[in-house]
């Protein structure tokens, strides 16, 4: 990920399993995408469905140094692994469930167009 850069987020679990089986799910998502994901980038939209979720942002803009990152790129996915790996205990310690959650490496677009974002779907 690049300073400055909008990006289109997604993933989705492994299997068929669902993100969000609760409100709470929800609410929780939120709570830890804002600790670990605003630090780094803002939120212009999100779309959380009970098996994947969707976001778009633009990581935010910093001097160096990256506190104990070498890189921008480095504190970003830490950033994110953190997010996931938070949001992954959280659920299998109240679903009694073990492992990972997500898909790993999670997607991510690069928004270079406005046209990316008004593509018409059909």
């Amino acid at each position: 990920m690049e300073q400055g850069v909008f990006y289109h987020i997604y993933n989705h679990p492994n299997g068929s399993e669902n993100l969000f089986r609760s409100d709470e799910n929800y609410h929780f998502f939120l709570r830890q995408w804002a600790k670990y994901i605003e630090p780094v980038a803002d939120t212009y939209a999100y779309c959380l469905m009970s098996n994947h979720f969707h976001a778009l942002i633009q990581t935010k803009i910093f001097a160096p140094p990256f506190g104990k990152y070498e890189t921008f790129q480095k504190y970003a996915s830490k950033q994110f692994s953190n997010f996931f790996s938070s949001y992954t205990q959280a659920f299998n310690k109240m679903y009694d469930r073990r492992g990972s959650l997500f898909m790993p490496n999670f997607k991510r677009k690069e928004i270079n167009s406005d046209a990316y974002l008004t593509k018409k779907i059909q």
